[in-house]
């Protein structure tokens, strides 16, 4: 790692005229640029420079070796605006990951719309309602529902949203909430209690459930609920737009609402790309349609 330090040195002398020169443009005392080239023509056991008080030659070893120089530098001034062109104009590849229920009626939109605007974006979205590995996966960004106990990523909480109790108006209507088919998601466990508070939040009622059917995604769940076959969670922002004939089990009463966590595993700050992307689904969060 020093070598490269000399060379790039070295190739300021060469391209100053003179080692004060070199030392100015590189904010360093005259010694400390004597000393890298000192230390680089011993290393390589070969003069580069003939030296006077008034003018520098390059040896013919050195003319070939600054050549090489010449080529280390602009490799790491090329690669150095790459990476601030990347945080500069969105771009490259990005990996996205969020729970079913999250991906296609928010997440998935957010990014087709942003593709438009940013061509050179190339994302990878993963639904799952496992909890991937962050850095196993390698996955620059990570939506979730609730809290994460990993302390290596950073994450702040960007929405909530609110879980409907609710069947098909023709299997509620009339039926006892407690004796109700209870169709769950895999995520719930075998045994589900729901706490309902009063909408005016003077009383609360529990309802505690065997599932009848257990499925593995928040649409199977919707589906089901749909035909009739029981009751279940789906998410407020789904309700909403693809009712089908649902409603509220206890109209009166609602679940406590769900924080929504970003997760990523930079601990400098976001690719731009990703941040982009983040900004864009806590404006949908914040501002849904």
């Amino acid at each position: 790692m020093n070598n490269l330090r000399h060379m790039s040195v070295f190739a300021r002398i060469v391209e100053s005229g003179s080692i004060s020169a070199a030392a100015e443009a590189l904010e360093l005392s005259k010694s400390v640029v004597s000393q890298h080239l000192k230390t680089l023509e011993t290393d390589l056991g070969v003069p580069l420079l003939k030296r006077t008080t008034r003018r520098q030659i390059l040896t013919p070893a050195g003319e070939a070796f600054y050549a090489k120089c010449q080529q280390l530098n602009q490799l790491a001034q090329d690669a150095w605006e790459e990476a601030q062109r990347t945080q500069s104009e969105p771009a490259g590849k990005i990996r996205i990951t969020a729970p079913h229920a999250l991906m296609g009626p928010l997440i998935a939109p957010v990014i087709g719309e942003l593709m438009q605007r940013y061509p050179s974006i190339e994302p990878e979205l993963i639904a799952s309602d496992e909890q991937q590995n962050l850095m196993q996966e390698g996955i620059d960004l990570a939506i979730r529902v609730g809290h994460s106990p990993e302390s290596n990523y950073r994450q702040r909480r960007i929405g909530t949203f609110r879980d409907i109790l609710c069947g098909h108006n023709t299997y509620v209507k009339g039926t006892e909430p407690s004796t109700m088919r209870y169709i769950a998601n895999r995520w719930q466990g075998k045994q589900i209690h729901h706490e309902l508070r009063h909408k005016t939040g003077d009383s609360s009622q529990v309802l505690e459930f065997t599932p009848a059917c257990t499925v593995d995604s928040v649409y199977t769940t919707l589906a089901m609920l749909e035909s009739g076959a029981g009751i279940g969670l789906i998410p407020d922002f789904l309700l909403t737009s693809q009712s089908h004939g649902l409603v509220e089990v206890l109209p009166d009463y609602q679940l406590e609402a769900v924080p929504i966590f970003a997760l990523h595993p930079y601990q400098s700050g976001l690719p731009r790309a990703a941040a982009v992307v983040l900004e864009a689904v806590e404006t949908k969060l914040i501002s849904p349609e």
